[in-house]
């Protein structure tokens, strides 16, 4: 009997096997396959009818077979998806699901009620340091009504000398009738254009105005809110700052040595107004926001802190802030001639681009 040729021999289809046979020679045990399915889950693959498996896609192929039978040369049926050819040249357009938008609150009128925010936190050294600065003060005070006395210092900025008897009345003084300005890194004084990044370069700089010497702080320096400069002008001596979250404003008031028995919070849906009195100088700085959003006043909070003022401010509708207040118009930002010297220096200090520093103590 002549042997089988090449082209006589079959494929057989039993899933795992994949020989050629001749079908004239194919036994009940001449072919080892996989009666079940392959399977692949969490990275191994296998076979539903063995509990063989792996990660290697190679040594899953190589498995084998957990049965013996007949070779087969029929081909496994597979069910085809029917395809509705109807629909083929129907259009399908996807939208994407819209966000849900809420209306906008209505805004409330600026004028409406202020609600007093009482702080509901308050640092336990910031009634004993108010003290203590009111006693400081009220001894400079009985100094200041006494006669000169030895090494008491020039109160103007950038001079450095002392009176060291009858003849320093009469020396010149060199001195800044500015304020000094900290701005993107560089340190200057409004007064003239010298700068410096070197802080202690910024303090050695020399005057550039010539006068007397001011050895007592002006009695004007008081509660009529008068700054004090050397130049007779008024700077407030306070700056804020403020940063937001999803869900909260949060107004930081950078002051020293202010009342907090005096000092005073308010605030309605879109308007805040921080009142700050210094305990030294009696001096008032207010400070008066008009919200760009609306807040909810009942869930608002402020604190009294060491050395500032912060007010946390609960959004009412959700969304985040340009800025913290709306633009002035230049007719609300000029005062009239009527308006009192409180609404005159709360528009100045809005009207502030640079932050200015207090360094009378240094």
């Amino acid at each position: 009997m002549p042997m089988a040729t090449e082209k006589e021999l079959l494929h057989c289809y039993n899933l795992g096997c994949g020989q050629k046979y001749d079908p004239e020679d194919n036994k009940e045990d001449s072919c080892i396959f996989h009666p079940g399915a392959p399977f692949f889950h969490d990275a191994y693959k296998g076979w539903s009818c063995c509990k063989k498996k792996c990660t290697d896609f190679t040594e899953f192929l190589n498995i084998k077979g957990c049965e013996k039978s007949f070779h087969s040369n029929v081909k496994p049926q597979v069910e085809k998806p029917i395809v509705d050819k109807s629909k083929a040249d129907e259009v399908i357009v996807y939208k994407a699901p819209q966000p849900m938008v809420q209306p906008s609150l209505k805004r409330p009128p600026l004028d409406s009620q202020m609600v007093d925010l009482k702080p509901a936190v308050i640092a336990p050294s910031l009634k004993q340091s108010a003290a203590s600065v009111e006693v400081s003060a009220s001894s400079q005070t009985a100094v200041s009504q006494n006669e000169l006395q030895i090494g008491m210092p020039c109160k103007n900025k950038g001079c450095k000398q002392t009176y060291e008897g009858e003849a320093s009345k009469y020396e010149d003084c060199t001195f800044h009738p500015g304020v000094p300005v900290f701005h993107e890194g560089l340190k200057f004084w409004s007064c003239c254009t010298r700068r410096t990044s070197d802080f202690n370069a910024f303090l050695e700089q020399k005057g550039c105005n010539v006068g007397k010497h001011k050895w007592f702080e002006d009695k004007s320096s008081g509660a009529d809110g008068s700054g004090g400069n050397s130049d007779g002008s008024s700077k407030l001596q306070y700056r804020y700052d403020w940063h937001q979250t999803g869900s909260h404003v949060v107004v930081a008031v950078y002051a020293k040595n202010y009342d907090p028995v005096e000092t005073t919070v308010k605030l309605n849906p879109v308007r805040l107004v921080i009142s700050i009195q210094d305990t030294v100088t009696a001096k008032t700085f207010d400070l008066d926001i008009h919200l760009r959003g609306v807040v909810d006043v009942a869930s608002s909070s402020s604190s009294f802190l060491a050395t500032k003022i912060e007010v946390k401010l609960r959004k009412a509708e959700a969304g985040s802030w340009v800025d913290i207040a709306l633009p002035r118009k230049a007719a609300e930002s000029k005062p009239s001639e009527g308006a009192s010297l409180s609404e005159k220096k709360s528009v100045e200090g809005l009207a502030e681009e640079v932050d200015c520093v207090d360094l009378s103590d240094l």
